[in-house]
């Protein structure tokens, strides 16, 4: 049994990145790690940050340790995560 072929997708030329709406579209051409560097905030709050794989791991060197600097949608995902365990841990404030 062959499988058919699956025809291109007319939508979306070949040369054009991507389309991430939460990510700054000059990192989205850029995945060339020379010039990334792990995120500081996800080493120093996720215990699980060893566990990613390398690219989520990594941000745009020319930019803070922020979500949407990190190379990968799963990186930017993984940081918001973080970041929102830690305002639900917060304890609340009150009405005085």
């Amino acid at each position: 049994m062959t499988l058919p072929h699956k025809p291109a997708n007319p939508f979306r030329r070949s040369q054009e990145p991507f389309l991430v709406e939460h990510i700054d579209p000059d990192i989205v051409r850029r995945f060339d790690t020379r010039s990334s560097r792990p995120c500081e905030f996800c080493r120093e709050h996720d215990s699980k940050f060893r566990e990613r794989h390398p690219l989520d791991q990594m941000v745009a060197s020319s930019r803070k340790a922020i979500a949407s600097a990190h190379l990968t949608e799963d990186g930017y995902v993984r940081h918001r995560m973080v970041e929102l365990r830690q305002i639900a841990a917060r304890a609340p404030l009150t009405a005085a």
